[in-house]
């Protein structure tokens, strides 16, 4: 029992909660199930759409992607070598400041929305209900009333505004499907403008994710196979980053050998 102690004292002391015994390395990547994980690293992966190469890839073990959209798109970008690269991610990559850091860095981000409001199940309207106007900045209900943005207290910290019209909820006759509080208050950042123009980028490229799927999870699943059960063989990040390395250019010289064939593949490297 005192060395099970000794050990939770350990976990509660290194930064992240987290101690592999196998790879000091190695952290919890989080999986499809709530609340499970698997032991391991996050490879990230840009793969450009017309011949499906590996342009830009990375090793991390942090079990997300969320902090990973800029650096990935601008890695991309410079392989490409052009100004401008859109860059299509699933929605593990929603993060507002990271889509907010592309800004001006030609990468232009197309990554849809996560839907966390449980409302829906819960028969009640959900964001996608509210419709923004620009114009006159603020959101329109589904009863056909304006919500507008409150007051800013002047010790506020956030970048949070909250849009709201009083004396419309107070007597409207949709409110029981509307909110469950006195008043309905829809949220909005103060950049969400580069949010908006990100979701208007994608409904003009209803194909998005389609092509997003069939473009960089080939280089996924064929790469896991390569691997087998145990997938990395060497451990630490500084070892499995080269391995890594070494699987992504066996994938990309076997994708040129179908493309262009062995002889002019090899005039090619000679030249």
């Amino acid at each position: 029992m005192q060395s099970l102690k000794d050990m939770e004292q350990q976990v509660e002391a290194a930064p992240d909660q987290q101690i592999s015994l196998t790879d000091p390395d190695a952290r919890s990547m989080a999986t499809s199930g709530t609340g499970t994980g698997i032991m391991g690293y996050n490879v990230q992966m840009a793969v450009e759409a017309e011949h499906h190469l590996i342009v830009a890839h990375e090793v991390t073990n942090v079990g997300n992607d969320r902090t990973q959209l800029l650096s990935m798109g601008r890695q991309a970008r410079d392989v490409m070598a052009c100004e401008e690269l859109t860059v299509l991610a699933d929605r593990g990559y929603y993060n507002g400041d990271e889509v907010l850091a592309c800004e001006g860095t030609g990468v232009l981000p197309c990554v849809p929305k996560i839907q966390t409001s449980g409302n829906t199940k819960r028969g009640l309207f959900t964001g996608q209900d509210f419709v923004y106007d620009a114009e006159h900045d603020r959101y329109t209900c589904p009863a056909g009333q304006h919500l507008t943005r409150g007051k800013v207290r002047s010790d506020r910290r956030d970048t949070i505004d909250h849009c709201r019209n009083l004396t419309a909820c107070s007597a409207c006759a949709l409110k029981p499907r509307c909110t469950p509080d006195k008043h309905k208050r829809v949220k909005r950042w103060q950049h969400e403008d580069e949010l908006d123009r990100m979701q208007a980028r994608l409904e003009r490229m209803p194909e998005a994710m389609a092509v997003r799927w069939q473009t960089v999870e080939h280089p996924f699943g064929t790469i896991k196979a390569w691997m087998g059960s145990t997938h990395f063989l060497m451990k630490t990040l500084e070892k499995v980053k080269p391995e890594m390395s070494l699987h992504v250019l066996a994938y990309n010289l076997k994708r040129m050998i179908n493309i262009l064939g062995v002889g002019p593949l090899l005039k090619a490297l000679a030249a």
